[in-house]
């Protein structure tokens, strides 16, 4: 076989074993796609020791080209949500979150500093720490360019010891906070839905016979109890007839109205409108259906769910929002993002003009445009080796391959579409990039440090290395938990998909979720802070090497 062919061969079997070893789980915490590191790592071991040749220049490409795909895809699923989160709704949030970024990177100066730890051992003790692996690239890069091209490795050894303490670590900061605080999660809970409005999710549903003459002839929206929005008309019988009234249609004695809202406000709309029918739920068979629309209407975006009427001008039911590829409980409060993907359940005839108002579900939004793709991330590239120079630094500034393409998505994906180039991509084509580019990376980051990482922790720094690292992980999601609780009065549920967004980690997010599935509470700080964190971590490490080397 010739190299090329031995180095992809050897690169897939990383990934392979990668994927494998990340789908291990103990009591539900895994590595995740961060397997795929100790993968390299592994095929790397026996490589070295049976003297086989890898493609340099091969390995080199894959890095930085997988590194792109990654912070690219990145940018496009987060850049709807990055500008609007640092408003005044998730402000406190992202404020939380900048403090757990800036702490740690306070902690790599004196690590650096005070212990002596090499700048890029402590650069890759920080990206694994985090359990961010563009931080990892955009560090290695940056070293790159400051001249120290053969300590990639190292750093790439560092973050591999780092990285199983920097999952496990916000699990255990998550449980102290809890068992420090005396945490009730019921109680939790309901004050989340309380706040949030999620109290009145729990719906009923009445079918009531229009008996009361003075109700012939008038509109819907005219009886009193449909203008506050506490309850919906889903369904009106006449006859033999279904439909799925408006809010200007004309009601009629002995029609029957499918109503839904919470049971108070049902009562009392049962002795406005008539006598309560004893019938199952009105439905009309084959014409009710389900659809993903994106959110792309311009006039829409920042307002809230409530203030569409959607469901009482067309009986559509939003059952779930999908905000940077995380699942959220939506209530009337929510407020809309360019990119949100909501699931919307409707009468065929009407679902199609509560999808106008939305957005567009046209086939064009429903797959992926190669074009917008490959302009983006060729700006990207070019933003990113645009020097900047500053008075008394070696070296002049550069975003890099992990910077430049980042910026450059968050900026086209918050502008949406320019002509008939849409810049959005559906969560699913948007997650296979994102894998696609990160198992490579990953792989190839394991294949070049594997050679040195049994020897590092057997006979070298590396079980002092994930002391370093447990102290990065550990220490500022404490603090930041503590402030939160105590001078932020945050909802624990909230404080926890803080801890797991400000480490931008999935499986952290997962850990939260089940301390109260259906809360949404967690996924809903989580998608918050994620975007600026995001953007934060992939910048701190070469603004950190940049100053240290300086320094």
């Amino acid at each position: 076989m010739s190299e090329i062919a031995i180095t992809i061969s050897l690169l897939a079997l990383a990934a392979v074993i990668g994927l494998w070893i990340g789908h291990w789980k103990i009591k539900g915490v895994g590595l995740g796609i961060g397997g795929v590191l100790f993968g390299g790592i592994f095929v790397s071991h026996f490589t070295s020791k049976y003297g086989l040749q890898l493609n340099v220049d091969i390995l080199h490409f894959v890095q930085e080209f997988g590194l792109i795909l990654f912070v690219y895809a990145i940018g496009i699923q987060v850049g709807p949500g990055f500008f609007s989160s640092l408003r005044e709704s998730g402000l406190k949030l992202n404020i939380l979150a900048i403090l757990i970024v800036f702490i740690g990177s306070f902690f790599v100066f004196v690590l650096h500093k005070i212990a002596n730890v090499p700048l890029d051992i402590v650069l890759g003790i920080y990206s694994g720490a985090v359990t961010n692996t563009p931080s990892l690239g955009a560090g290695q890069l940056v070293l790159s360019e400051l001249g120290m091209s053969q300590a990639t490795a190292t750093m790439g050894t560092a973050y591999a010891m780092a990285y199983p303490f920097g999952i496990c670590g916000i699990l255990l900061s998550m449980w102290l906070i809890r068992l420090f605080f005396k945490i009730k999660i019921e109680d939790e809970a309901n004050r989340f839905n309380k706040e949030n409005g999620h109290d009145k999710e729990n719906l009923h549903t009445i079918s009531v016979k229009v008996s009361n003459h003075n109700l012939q002839g008038i509109t819907l929206v005219e009886i009193p109890g449909f203008d506050d929005e506490e309850v919906v008309c889903s369904r009106l019988k006449r006859g033999d007839s279904v439909i799925v009234p408006k809010a200007n249609t004309e009601i009629h004695l002995d029609d029957i109205l499918h109503l839904v809202g919470e049971r108070k406000a049902l009562k009392k709309m049962r002795l406005i409108i008539g006598d309560e029918v004893d019938m199952p739920p009105i439905s009309n068979s084959g014409e009710i259906r389900a659809e993903r629309v994106v959110v792309t209407n311009e006039k829409v975006l920042g307002k809230k769910i409530r203030t569409l009427h959607v469901h009482q001008k067309y009986g559509v039911v939003i059952s779930r929002l999908n905000r940077a590829g995380v699942e959220l409980v939506p209530s009337g409060n929510s407020t809309l993002q360019f990119g949100d993907v909501l699931h919307m359940v409707g009468h065929a005839d009407m679902l199609n003009q509560a999808i106008s108002v939305i957005g567009n579900a046209q086939q064009k939004l429903q797959q992926v445009q190669m074009l917008p793709v490959f302009i983006g991330i060729g700006l990207g590239v070019l933003l990113g080796s645009i020097p900047f120079y500053i008075p008394g630094f070696p070296v002049a500034l550069k975003l890099g391959l992990a910077g430049g393409p980042l910026v450059i998505a968050l900026i086209l994906a918050r502008v949406g579409s320019i002509g008939k180039l849409y810049w959005f991509m559906p969560p699913s084509a948007n997650l296979a990039l994102r894998e696609i580019g990160i198992v490579l990376f990953l792989a190839v980051v394991g294949l070049k440090s594997g050679g040195n990482f049994i020897d590092t922790l057997v006979n070298g720094a590396g079980l002092e290395w994930m002391g370093y690292g447990m102290f990065i992980t550990f220490i500022p999601l404490m603090i930041v938990g503590i402030i939160a609780r105590i001078y932020a009065k945050l909802n624990y549920l909230s404080i926890c998909g803080l801890l797991a967004g400000s480490m931008t980690d999935p499986p952290a997010l997962a850990f939260a979720n089940e301390i109260k599935e259906d809360s949404g509470a967690a996924s809903l700080s989580y998608a918050t802070v994620y975007p600026l964190v995001m953007f934060l971590r992939i910048i701190s490490p070469q603004l950190l090497a940049v100053l240290l080397w300086v320094a």
